[in-house]
């Protein structure tokens, strides 16, 4: 049971109203306990985070690589909720239940661009200090381009935000189980 309390979401004014609101629209009339959590708390917060994951969304990386990224991220740092989201999410983007499946538990995946990305993120989540050459490097043979490093990073810190929130709130997983 999440640890923070949101009142019944009818109930919500000012800001945080119209973010509901918003959020409906996005999801087809469902406010994921995410964001019903982070609107209720801190709306302005919730507000640059969309505009962040637009700003994320208008950058050249494909719907399946940020889905590999947040869904690696996720399962890295424990966070069962985002990996249920993100499961749902990359699954929507395209990519198989299996291809799904090895990203979370770090296998390859059979793509050697995907393959490429998910090694360059583990490391980048696992090393401390300058990443080495040869890592941004490979990256770049895989075809990744310079404005592509820029928008996985953003990629990690917007999933490192939510996963380390919900990891505070033990965020009640309102999407499908992961199988």
């Amino acid at each position: 049971m999440s640890r923070i309390t949101i009142p019944a979401l009818e109930t919500a004014t000012g800001a945080t109203a119209e973010l509901y609101a918003q959020v409906r629209k996005m999801t087809g009339g469902q406010v994921p306990n995410l964001y019903a959590a982070m609107g209720h708390l801190a709306p302005a917060v919730l507000a640059s985070y969309f505009g962040a994951e637009g700003v994320l969304a208008s950058t050249g990386l494909s719907k399946k690589d940020l889905e590999t990224i947040k869904l690696l991220v996720s399962a890295q740092t424990g966070c069962d909720y985002c990996v249920a989201a993100h499961n749902m999410l990359a699954k929507m983007a395209g990519l198989t239940a299996d291809e799904a499946r090895a990203i979370r538990q770090m296998q390859p995946t059979g793509d050697s661009r995907r393959d490429a990305l998910i090694r360059f993120v583990l490391l980048i989540l696992r090393e401390s200090g300058t990443l080495p050459a040869d890592a941004v490097t490979d990256i770049r043979a895989a075809g990744y381009s310079d404005a592509d490093l820029v928008a996985i990073s953003l990629a990690i810190a917007l999933i490192m935000f939510t996963n380390t929130f919900n990891r505070i709130n033990d965020t009640d997983v309102d999407f499908p189980a992961v199988d």
